[in-house]
């Protein structure tokens, strides 16, 4: 299960971005918006060299990436989040959404002409959450929407909780 969620996920995200960005380099007023989740901030993650590569955007690459996540893997199987300092409920959404911001933050800073940011539309009233959201679908949409409308020569790189640009 956790495997499954960090391919969708993270992997997911990654390979559609890979795919896009040729054509969006082309573009005049391309955005790459992913969307996140609150979960996804370093806040959950208490393995300190984890959340320092994390954080460390000016060394941080996409093998470290891949390094965190089968470290987590490991970890994960051998039923050892709690003792290396991974999130014990929702893990490997909580991992995943964490490197998804660090991708994002990695992205913004390769394709400097590209503003690439990650959001955490609120918690939506979905199937997936089994209808319990105190969102709809159509308000949870609308911060992404105004991320991916930010003006030409706008922010790049940042979290956007819901609205508001927030720590990773």
């Amino acid at each position: 299960m956790a495997e499954e969620c960090l391919k969708t996920n993270y992997y997911g995200t990654k390979k559609v971005t890979e795919a896009l960005l040729p054509l969006l380099q082309l573009s005049i007023s391309a955005r790459i918006v992913n969307v996140s989740s609150i979960f996804g901030q370093l806040y959950y993650i208490k393995n300190e060299k984890v959340r320092a590569e994390l954080e460390s955007i000016d060394s941080l690459t996409e093998d470290k990436i891949d390094d965190i996540l089968q470290l987590f893997l490991r970890d994960f199987k051998e039923d050892r989040l709690k003792a290396n300092g991974w999130p014990m409920t929702m893990s490997a959404y909580k991992v995943s959404k964490a490197v998804i911001n660090a991708y994002t933050r990695l992205t913004a800073k390769k394709f400097p002409s590209i503003p690439v940011n990650c959001v955490h539309p609120g918690y939506c009233a979905t199937d997936i959450t089994l209808n319990i959201g105190h969102l709809t679908p159509q308000e949870g949409a609308q911060a992404p929407v105004m991320v991916a409308l930010l003006p030409d020569g706008g922010p790049s790189g940042l979290y956007f909780d819901r609205m508001d640009v927030s720590p990773f």
